[in-house]
């Protein structure tokens, strides 16, 4: 990764928790997992999810019983049991395209890009790349600093839904992880303009984000105010600010540095 785009993305992990903490989740990316599973997303009880797992345990084949024991663990926080069900109903179902795109879906989610990465190939390679599996895999090369082939992995999503916020959400933090400020912004301003952002409220701020970074506090500052309170939002440009002011930290992002 070229100097720049290092800089670039220290401070968007150091910034990103900061700047989208009035939001339901903190995570810059929107990627989601699926709805694949048969189990609800509401917490179930220890005792009920113990059941689920006996029920699976007696044929670990069987797709609809493991997903419903999967979801169950995802309700509860057990993300390393989760995975593991999926692991082994993908061993034991090698020829279920959705599952293993599922599965590569939950590992992206859980930041095992490398182990997410075949899951999703396999997926696609056997027919099964929808939207929701080519950005998984466009995050999983993000996760792995390989930004072009990501990129290939957004646009075909958008292909599929032009017009889709999450896809254009993670190309647009894909170009800023890159260190190509001025392309996320642009992108992430295309998604802003959509009548569906303005339930997404992610959107814009890794938008105040992106323009924060590229020094313009006041516009970033007007941004963010459209979905946090004035006090928080004064909080954060204070920290991005405080953040930009290191030694030789500004010169590096305007500058581009050297690779």
């Amino acid at each position: 990764m070229p100097r720049r785009g290092r800089y670039i993305a220290i401070l968007l992990a150091l910034a990103s928790a900061t700047m989208l903490s009035g939001c339901t989740k903190t995570a810059s990316r929107m990627t989601p997992a699926g709805e694949l599973t048969t189990a609800s997303a509401a917490p179930v009880s220890l005792q009920a999810m113990a059941e689920l797992g006996r029920k699976w345990e007696a044929d670990p084949s069987d797709v609809t019983k493991g997903l419903a024991y999967a979801g169950a663990l995802e309700s509860l926080g057990q993300t390393d049991k989760q995975l593991a069900v999926y692991k082994q109903m993908v061993e034991r179902n090698p020829q279920n395209g959705k599952l293993a795109g599922l599965y590569g879906r939950r590992l992206v989610a859980a930041g095992q890009s490398a182990e997410a990465i075949p899951m999703l190939e396999k997926a696609i390679a056997e027919g099964n790349g929808d939207w929701r599996t080519q950005s998984a895999l466009g995050s999983a090369y993000d996760q792995q600093g390989h930004f072009q082939k990501a990129r290939v992995h957004y646009e075909k999503a958008l292909a599929e839904d032009p017009q889709n916020l999450t896809v254009l959400n993670n190309l647009g933090m894909s170009y800023a992880l890159e260190g190509d400020l001025k392309q996320a912004e642009a992108t992430l301003r295309r998604a802003d303009s959509l009548p569906r952002s303005k339930s997404e409220p992610r959107i814009r701020q890794n938008l105040a984000l992106v323009v924060g970074l590229q020094g313009r506090f006041d516009e970033a500052t007007k941004l963010a105010r459209e979905d946090l309170p004035p006090d928080q939002v004064e909080a954060n440009m204070a920290y991005l600010q405080k953040m930009l002011s290191q030694p030789n930290t500004w010169q590096q992002i305007s500058e581009g540095g050297k690779g």
